[in-house]
């Protein structure tokens, strides 16, 4: 089968190889998937970097998140055991842990559904008690994971606010519902929010970044509101002052969803429920801007990495790239 290998930590379009492998054999209590698509999330770039808290024996598969096929042909959606990652033709996956792919979704919308969502889910239900009538910031709204949490918030009834960066990304915020988009890298961030909240601020903020965008969090967040930290895509992992968080009466929390997994496993299952329920009303839809096939997953990877992509990359080893049109005989045109 064919499978991008890393052999040696870098940057995604030197560092990950598309080989001819073995396929992997599975191991107690797990089960071999054909991959149908797989995701592209932010972790896999830090995988192929090295700079995960995960660290894969080398060489590995990265791709943390696929939509597969059992060998009794259901659909499911799966967390692939690395090193066998999801940017290959098949993987291997824990049985307990499958969960049945949505109806209402293709293959790349369901492989896209798992890890953003459940994270979304469980950072604005579990750890932030977002209420209806409350107003929900999210920082890169146009993003895989800023586009879930936009959607579920909008679900819950809140009021959300997109931060992003730039005029393209603006434009898919406002296409999933933000209530105001806000461009960072020509507004003040700060002043839109409040002038938005007629002074209030955010009662949740949604955090997938990091850095600046935390600094900016901490000036906008309300009385009583609440930052979910959720990552550090920007790169910087910022040092709240717990002061600021005193005098203004706010709350710093942690999400790491994975810990779920392992503290409670079936709230797991319960919240795809949710989402499964949620997608079939049509509340919630991963929005995937791009399918590209497997032969494009290195770069997909990078192009995540480098901050240029809105919505989800997802991988779908089953398409091939189209051919260049040959050139007419006479050499004209055609």
């Amino acid at each position: 089968m064919q499978a991008w290998r890393v052999h040696t930590p870098g940057e995604p379009r030197e560092a990950m190889r598309l080989e001819e492998v073995p396929e992997p054999v599975p191991g107690e209590g797990e089960v071999k998937l054909r991959v149908l698509a797989a995701n592209v999330n932010f972790p896999d770039a830090l995988l192929v970097r090295g700079q995960y808290q995960i660290r894969p024996p080398l060489p590995f598969t990265p791709g943390v998140e696929i939509c597969g096929e059992t060998e009794d042909g259901r659909r499911v959606i799966a967390n692939p055991s690395l090193p066998h990652g999801g940017f290959a033709e098949y993987v291997t996956a824990p049985a307990r842990a499958l969960l049945p792919a949505p109806d209402t979704l293709d293959d790349a919308e369901a492989a896209a559904l798992h890890i953003g969502y459940q994270t979304g889910w469980f950072g604005l239900h579990r750890r932030a008690r977002l209420q209806a009538g409350e107003t929900l910031l999210v920082h890169a709204a146009a993003g895989g994971v800023g586009s879930a949490a936009v959607q579920l918030g909008k679900a819950a009834g809140a009021t959300v606010i997109g931060v992003v960066g730039g005029k393209a990304k603006a434009r898919t915020a406002e296409e999933l519902g933000c209530d105001l988009v806000i461009d960072r890298t020509s507004e003040d961030l700060v002043a839109r929010v409040k002038e938005f909240t007629a002074g209030r601020g955010a009662d949740v903020v949604y955090d997938p970044v990091g850095g600046d965008a935390y600094t900016a969090s901490a000036k906008c967040v309300a009385f009583e509101g609440r930052i979910v930290v959720v990552g550090f895509a920007s790169g910087t992992i910022p040092a709240p002052a717990l002061n600021h968080a005193l005098v203004k009466n706010y709350s710093v929390l942690g999400l790491h969803w994975g810990l779920y997994a392992i503290k409670e496993p079936a709230s797991i299952g319960a919240c795809h429920a949710e989402l499964t329920r949620l997608a079939a009303e049509g509340a919630i839809k991963p929005l995937v801007s791009e399918r590209v096939p497997l032969a494009g997953a290195a770069d997909a990877v990078q192009r995540l990495a480098d901050g240029t992509t809105t919505g989800r990359l997802v991988v779908v080893p089953a398409l091939t790239r189209t051919p260049a049109p040959a050139p007419a005989p006479d050499g004209g045109a055609r």
